[in-house]
């Protein structure tokens, strides 16, 4: 039987390190809370020119974010490309800079290739 490319416990590992700790559940809440600010300046403030809330989410986003836009020159005249591509950048930009700053913290507590026993020692 063939096994799978990416076992279960590797998507708990990536889960846990995007989504299990303190830095990136803070850093995710801030990038919420700045998404959520930006749509309701977008949706609601009336601007008499460009309104530049939009950087800040740019700001939490890099420099992974200006990595898929060089890559964005393969939509030709564009400068960004399409907006579905815009977002998908940001989001995969935020995953990606949360489990790094997981792996990070994970690092810094020693864990990275420590296994943790079930059974106190010397029982």
């Amino acid at each position: 039987m063939n096994k799978p490319v990416i076992s279960k416990q590797r998507l708990r590992t990536v889960a846990r390190l995007t989504f299990g700790n303190a830095a990136s559940l803070i850093y995710l809440g801030v990038v919420a809370a700045t998404a959520v600010f930006v749509t309701v300046d977008i949706l609601f403030v009336t601007h008499e020119d460009a309104s530049f809330s939009g950087v800040w989410l740019f700001l939490l986003a890099a420099p992974t974010v200006f990595v898929f836009l060089l890559g964005s020159s393969m939509w030709g005249a564009e400068a960004v490309g399409p907006d579905w591509y815009l977002y998908l950048a940001l989001a995969v930009s935020v995953l990606v800079q949360s489990f790094v700053l997981g792996w990070f913290v994970r690092l810094l507590r020693g864990g990275a290739g420590r296994t943790r026993s079930a059974h106190p020692q010397g029982v």
